[in-house]
């Protein structure tokens, strides 16, 4: 029998040219090493998901991606919110049990290395590159969703955008914004936007209030000038590798709106500024947005619409975009449909609303005979997955 299952997933896996290895194939408890689950290296801007309860091997999975996507020449985004991705740029220590699993799932000649890695954050307390951008350059929708206003205040904000964009005013940083939503509140600034329609002041006075809320929280280290270059996350190293860039957020738990948005700004960014590639050989990066759900918490219906454009047009770029989380749940149809590969690894059942999520789970995934998909959701152990992909 499980001659008959290592063939099946050999051939069903088998393709000639590079590609990404995800692991082995299993029977029970027994890795298939005949059985290698690769997926073409040109398929990795067709989008995924990582997705999985905590503890149940994501991270692991991301690091294993990232290695061999540096390895192919292809560069990395990964934003780290726990701090355990930078063992990148350190050889791993190799011991009984790390070698015996590299050999039971078919990789005799595994050797631990470093990889080329740049560290990044978003604010002072950060050890990396620190990363800045314009207010301007975020646009209305985003920092809408940074400032958590709803649709009438979004609607203001915006007003005061297109107000600064025909005065040709830059706003580079929160104080900007500050200093011009205070402008169209005195009686000058009223006056001027009567044309615009008007604005009422009670709204712009409470976008100021966020405004400051969010400067106590530092986030004026991000915002302002100058700003960096989305063409430095495209780096390769002399000898051919992608350079890993990692976005240090373990000091921003407590901001999620922000990076999230963050986040979501840069992917808008590269689309902006790469050119169209179609189907190239390889992605010209990827994209691993980790605690994804922080993005589509709480988004509106504008915001969610940026997210959906993004992700369907931005595979032509050359970047595929994997988001990782807890639940494929997490992540709403209109995306879902979109992401061509998925790691699925364990789900937690333990309420009639977590069994709902399995089964719906279970039901994206191809039928197959070799595996109760249901059953194997909650069985599965940590570092182990169900893995599909796209057809060539």
């Amino acid at each position: 029998m499980s001659t008959d299952v290592e063939q099946t997933l050999a051939t069903g896996y088998g393709f000639d040219g590079p590609g990404i290895t995800f692991g082995a194939g299993m029977q029970g408890e027994s890795p298939l090493p005949g059985a290698q689950v690769r997926v073409p290296l040109a398929m990795m801007n067709r989008h995924g998901l990582v997705a999985g309860a905590t503890g149940t091997g994501k991270t692991k999975t991301l690091q294993v991606l990232a290695e061999q996507l540096s390895d192919a020449g292809v560069p990395v985004f990964i934003s780290d919110i726990k701090g355990d991705i930078s063992g990148l740029a350190a050889p791993a220590q190799l011991g009984d049990k790390l070698t015996g699993r590299a050999s039971a799932i078919g990789f005799n000649d595994y050797t631990a290395k470093s990889f080329p890695v740049e560290f990044l954050t978003l604010d002072r307390k950060g050890k990396g590159v620190r990363l800045r951008a314009s207010v301007s350059s975020f646009g209305p929708i985003l920092m809408s969703k940074v400032l958590d206003l709803n649709d009438t205040q979004q609607s203001v904000l915006s007003l005061g955008f297109k107000y600064a964009d025909d005065k040709q005013l830059p706003i580079l940083n929160l104080e900007d914004l500050r200093a011009l939503l205070n402008h169209l509140n005195s009686d000058d600034g009223k006056s001027e936007m009567a044309e615009y329609g008007g604005v009422a002041t009670a709204t712009v006075g409470v976008i100021i209030r966020k405004i400051v809320e969010l400067e106590q929280q530092e986030a004026d280290a991000f915002f302002g000038s100058p700003e960096f270059d989305v063409d430095d996350f495209l780096r390769v190293t002399d000898d051919g590798r992608g350079v890993v860039n990692v976005l240090e957020l373990a000091d921003m738990q407590d901001r999620p709106a922000l990076f999230s948005t963050f986040m979501m700004w840069l992917l808008a960014s590269l689309y902006e500024s790469l050119p169209e590639v179609g189907d190239p050989e390889k992605p010209k990066l990827v994209f691993f947005f980790d605690e994804a759900h922080l993005l589509f918490r709480d988004a509106n219906k504008t915001f969610m619409q940026q997210i959906e454009l993004v992700a369907r047009l931005i595979r032509s770029k050359g970047v595929g975009v994997f988001f990782v989380t807890h639940s494929p749940s997490d992540v709403p149809s209109e995306v879902l449909g979109q992401l061509g590969n998925r790691v699925q690894h364990a789900l937690r059942a333990f309420t009639p609303d977590d069994l709902k999520v399995v089964r719906a789970t279970a039901d994206t995934f191809p039928r197959t005979e070799l595996y109760d998909v249901e059953a194997e959701l909650t069985m599965l152990g940590t570092g182990e997955a169900l893995v599909t992909a796209l057809d060539l």
